[in-house]
């Protein structure tokens, strides 16, 4: 069975891990370091913590300014809150002047299901990668997460990266370099390939067995760089497939499925999207129930092969 780690944990560990090595390394809060997890970087570096309160705008522009003294700011909300509600000062103060700003949004997708639409985030991804200069990322798993917030340290320009409050199973190996529009094979397959990213590469790793008793044989590609994308290689992924999947807990208006048709345009290739189809988030009982609800399960991607398979 694989190894099991929660994002956000590995994320606030990992602060305080990049903290020791870098005195320049500074982490802003509005009000939710104990769900973000940046409370360990509290805990150790005190004097390095800058608490804002429930004002995710003021703390995005405090952090551009920490950047332009040589800082490495990393801001910590919810993902709802980290992109909509400081959108015009990540546009204006951060990406127009390509400041070195880490805007992490925890809670993505439907991963807070007791708080319902006002805290969940399904058009986060689509709204800042529509941001000129914005390096937007999905981490896959723990061991993602670890080596991504570790290279963002020197990394250039802004960045925007969304973290699930949830469990997840590592899906890729812990000593797996960070490359930026990198995406990765995780699964080799001979029939239809399927692109995914976050909490959905471990379920269609589950999807490829459902079907694999069914005598097809799925090529499963973890697209965490959501921007910068090497187009190339995706398009390269999808080559000698008999069609195409893309999964994600996430808008298809805007996200990987937009990316993917995007990027395979012009290839006669069948391509189905699995994704929440234009519609807010609700509360409920638990994470499964909601992603029962909307279609985000390991069933529903292989029902989407099946699709692909069949047209």
């Amino acid at each position: 069975m694989s190894n099991i780690q929660n994002p956000r944990e590995v994320y606030g560990r990992t602060l305080v891990e990049i903290g020791r090595e870098n005195p320049n390394v500074v982490v802003l809060e509005a009000d939710l370091g104990k769900s973000t997890m940046s409370c360990y970087f509290e805990e150790t570096f005190p004097d390095r913590f800058f608490e804002m309160g429930i004002a995710e705008a003021n703390m995005t522009s405090f952090a551009a300014g920490l950047s332009l003294t040589g800082k490495i700011p990393f801001t910590n909300s919810f993902a709802v809150f980290a992109a909509g509600r400081a959108f015009d000062q990540i546009r204006q103060g951060i990406c127009i002047p390509g400041l070195n700003v880490r805007i992490v949004g925890s809670s993505c997708g439907l991963s807070d299901f007791g708080d319902g639409s006002t805290h969940q985030s399904i058009e986060d991804v689509s709204i800042m990668r529509a941001l000129p200069n914005m390096t937007v990322l999905v981490p896959a798993d723990g061991n993602e997460t670890r080596t991504m917030t570790r290279a963002l340290v020197n990394y250039r320009g802004p960045v925007y990266m969304r973290i699930t409050r949830n469990d997840l199973p590592d899906v890729m190996p812990a000593d797996e370099p960070f490359v930026a529009g990198k995406p990765h094979l995780v699964r080799k397959g001979n029939d239809v390939v399927v692109y995914a990213n976050g909490q959905m590469v471990s379920l269609a790793l589950q999807a490829s067995e459902i079907v694999a008793g069914e005598g097809l044989s799925l090529r499963v590609v973890n697209v965490s760089s959501m921007k910068p994308v090497d187009a190339a290689a995706l398009r390269e992924l999808a080559g000698g497939m008999k069609g195409a999947v893309t999964a994600e807990e996430h808008s298809l208006i805007g996200g990987l499925s937009s990316l993917i048709h995007e990027t395979l345009h012009g290839m006669s290739l069948s391509v189905r999207s699995v994704g929440i189809r234009d519609s807010f988030g609700q509360s409920a009982h638990s994470y499964e129930d909601l992603l029962e609800a909307y279609g985000l399960t390991p069933k529903h991607i292989a029902d989407a092969v099946r699709q692909v398979m069949q047209s």
